[in-house]
């Protein structure tokens, strides 16, 4: 006696098998909606994923959205409950120390995943601090930096601006591009950041739920672009790019690479052929950037301030985003 089974099709109100909704019909056919993240901002983009499959099971009707719903919060448990578990064999092995949970931390994807259960081994402090340490080398070509001055128990940041950021027309854009979204990225359970500016003795808070209101207009003012290239500089040298029309220059000091709009305000000539030239006495690290069509000279690391007048050059944001240098390029220009 032999049996056979078929899988039964959904059927229309006439009998007639419905098709599938918009977004159902690439599962399973081995295309990149099956392919596993393999960083964070691919891991976002799978989270978007699944709400619009969610999404698309709906035109099925609402207990067909439910079951699916059920089904993801029962996978999402599981691989929940895995991880806690994962984390718990390594730590009765004693293999889960410092060295460790560094690793993990700095992984972002791993990261993610712990913070979506809960499970990070670092408390809401630490992360912001470490995000923090991550945007130094950006406030740094500011000629800046930011103290954090602590994490309340509603998830209230305190920061302050020092260096050229305390007052400095840009912080708010340097905020935008960089401290804002490195702290969301660690902590998203922080609620609002307020920044403590000492010189005017009052504060600037922003509520969390503007947060990605004024992220968005940011990018939409400045995009990030990758520029793998910025890794190949050595230290020392300089070197020019385009953006889609947008020139600038970038150099790296040690580990830092800091990049600028290629024109020199005190002649408005390009930097093209520019050189980099220690400071008598400064630092080996501490160079200065020589117009080739005038007698300018610039501060790299302090925002490109020139040395014998109120000019500077335009910084251009440098961060390392998803592993690969990028820089945030005006748009519209």
């Amino acid at each position: 006696m032999s049996t056979s089974s078929s899988r039964l099709e959904p059927m229309g109100n006439g009998g007639e098998p419905l098709e599938p909704p918009k977004g159902l019909e690439s599962i399973g056919k081995g295309g990149d909606p099956l392919e596993p993240p393999n960083r964070l901002e691919a891991f976002s983009e799978t989270g978007e994923r699944i709400e619009g499959l969610l999404g698309a099971l709906a035109t099925y009707g609402p207990v067909a959205q439910q079951r699916a719903e059920d089904l993801v919060a029962l996978v999402t448990n599981l691989y929940g409950a895995g991880l806690e578990r994962l984390l718990q064999v390594l730590s009765d092995s004693g293999r889960l120390d410092q060295q460790a949970l560094d690793a993990l931390a700095d992984d972002e994807l791993v990261a993610g995943l712990l913070l979506v259960h809960g499970l990070h081994p670092y408390d809401v402090q630490t992360r912001v601090a470490r995000a923090l340490d991550s945007v130094r080398p950006y406030l740094g070509s500011h000629g800046g930096d930011v103290e954090l001055l602590g994490v309340d128990a509603e998830g209230v940041v305190t920061l302050r601006m020092l260096g050229n950021c305390d007052g400095c027309p840009s912080s708010s854009v340097t905020l935008q591009l960089a401290v804002e979204e490195a702290i969301q990225a660690a902590a998203p359970e922080v609620s609002s950041i307020e920044v403590d500016t000492t010189r005017s003795e009052s504060r600037g808070v922003i509520p969390v739920e503007s947060l990605r209101v004024r992220l968005n207009l940011a990018e939409a003012a400045a995009g990030w672009v990758p520029l793998p290239e910025l890794d190949g500089l050595a230290p020392g040298e300089i070197g020019g790019f385009n953006i889609d029309g947008v020139e600038l220059v970038a150099c790296r000091m040690g580990d830092d690479v800091f990049a600028y709009r290629d024109r020199c305000p005190a002649c408005s000539q390009t930097l093209a052929g520019a050189t980099l030239q220690r400071r008598l006495g400064g630092r080996a690290d501490s160079l200065i950037l020589a117009c080739p069509h005038c007698p300018a000279r610039y501060d790299v690391r302090r925002a490109g301030v020139a040395l014998d007048s109120d000019l500077h050059l335009e910084p251009l944001p440098v961060l390392r985003r998803s592993g690969v240098l990028s820089v945030a390029v005006p748009m519209g220009v």
